[in-house]
């Protein structure tokens, strides 16, 4: 894993001054690697039945396809807003300065499906704890919420269901 973590690069004061952000293109961008990261994640769940993989915006998209590829399952997209073309469950949450709303299609799973929410990075969890949301208001299963890295000094994961968190990386 530190071979991996060695190869997302550290962009001081981005967005703003004294945030530290992870970029993943990097890791994206190198085809070993990227490969690596989707196999590696891709294992934990072989075998399970995984119905769907849910795709948070917009790079949870890159994940969740990969993802869906390897276990040969569907892909759900969860996107901001007037993106998605048919009858759309939304949900509004809090931010840390404001909210956000996020929208998935109100047929995206049948009863009992069991899916997957997948997303590039687990920071203060409160995206992904909206999707969460929708997943079961929509009569989904929870399997799992899959991250490629998670920032453990912010505690997103205790936004989320208990037990129901993998991160391949941890920062």
């Amino acid at each position: 894993m530190e071979e991996l973590k060695k190869i997302i690069r550290d962009i001081p004061d981005f967005p703003k001054k004294g945030i530290v952000f992870k970029d993943i293109t990097t890791l994206l961008s190198d085809a070993r690697s990227f490969h690596r990261m989707i196999d590696l994640i891709a294992h934990r769940y072989i075998g399970q039945n995984i119905d769907q993989i849910v795709g948070v915006e917009a790079r949870g998209f890159i994940l969740g396809s990969a993802l869906a590829y390897k276990l040969g399952v569907g892909v759900t997209l969860v996107r901001k807003p007037g993106k998605l073309p048919h009858t759309v469950r939304q949900i509004t949450y809090d931010l840390e300065y404001g909210t956000d709303t996020l929208e998935i299609h109100e047929d995206a799973f049948s009863k009992g499906d069991k899916v997957i929410i997948a997303d590039d990075l687990l920071a203060t969890g409160g995206t992904v704890s909206a999707v969460v949301k929708l997943v079961e208001d929509l009569g989904a299963d929870l399997v799992e919420c899959a991250f490629m890295a998670e920032l453990d000094f912010l505690d997103g994961r205790k936004k989320l269901p208990e037990g129901k968190v993998f991160s391949l990386l941890n920062f």
